[in-house]
């Protein structure tokens, strides 16, 4: 008798963008689709990093017209806003982190994490205040830690304490790869800018918790984008096999190309990890954009 083996069950992985609308979206990946842009959106990636909130935050009947949107297998990913971030000592902001934890609990398990990205200035001097501003936060909600200062990635003493600090408090590291942004030559005046927006750290991978997360900023080069990311399919697929909860989200200088750089990094796991194999994305069969052929 031939024992069937059935493939081992794994998590699944959030794929996202850093936004879920585009004025070329409608033309060059799912205009046959109809609804919102959010509801267009959630059809084809199960995750996104909200930016917005960094900016301004929604009301409450905003956020609950994110959650009618959205499947239940949706996951958001929101920032603090940078008065909380970026303002004041981190120790005196709990109160306003907790009153937009409040505003946003109406998207209940469609919360997926909530991330703290901290300026370039907050260096390991800030621990303690990050310790306390970690600990006063409520423990039903994940969240991850993106920091910018160097020290932070020197593998010294500073940067254990950092990663102690998450580990105890059960909060994700953000690891930011720019490698591919900051390769080859400069193409066009908005790679140009970019560069000068996007921080150039190194990326020291590490799961501080069990729902790591990875910002990826790609250029406009497939070969240059496919060298940075054939890591992270193998890491990927680690850390699922570990019963961890990968959050991808993918960049491009023109964001209006992110859609096929999450699509390229989806082709190049399941080329390598079939019997796991992740969706693939569905564009529209109209698009004329041959910049994208080679992925189709």
């Amino acid at each position: 008798m031939t024992n069937i083996q059935t493939p081992q069950i794994l998590p699944e992985v959030c794929i996202g963008l850093p936004q879920w609308q585009h004025g070329r979206w409608p033309t060059t990946w799912f205009g046959h689709s109809k609804g919102t842009s959010l509801g267009r959106y959630a059809t084809q990636l199960n995750s996104v990093e909200g930016n917005t909130t960094f900016y301004h935050l929604p009301t409450p009947d905003t956020v609950l017209t994110w959650h009618k949107s959205t499947p239940a297998a949706f996951r958001f990913t929101f920032k603090f806003h940078r008065s909380i971030s970026h303002e004041g000592r981190l120790s005196q902001n709990i109160p306003m982190a907790c009153q937009q934890l409040t505003l946003l609990s109406s998207l209940e398990e469609k919360l997926g994490l909530i991330m703290l990205q901290l300026p370039a200035s907050f260096g390991p001097a800030g621990i303690a205040e990050l310790d306390t501003f970690l600990a006063g936060l409520p423990k039903a909600i994940r969240y991850a830690v993106e920091v910018r200062h160097l020290a932070f990635f020197a593998k010294g003493d500073d940067e254990k304490a950092l990663n102690r600090c998450l580990m105890h408090h059960n909060v994700n590291r953000v690891i930011m790869d720019t490698r591919a942004l900051f390769s080859g030559p400069v193409d066009c005046e908005l790679t140009a800018e970019v560069r000068t927006k996007k921080p150039r750290v190194p990326v020291n991978v590490i799961a501080t918790a069990d729902q790591p997360v990875m910002r990826f900023v790609g250029n406009n080069d497939d070969s240059d984008n496919e060298a940075c990311l054939l890591p992270w399919v193998a890491k990927c697929h680690q850390w699922r096999q570990q019963g961890k909860t990968c959050y991808l989200f993918f960049h491009r200088p023109d964001n209006q190309d992110a859609p096929w750089l999450a699509q390229q990094f989806i082709r190049l796991y399941n080329s390598q990890f079939a019997e796991h194999a992740l969706p693939l994305l569905s564009f529209n069969p109209e698009q004329t954009d041959t910049a994208q052929s080679s992925l189709f």
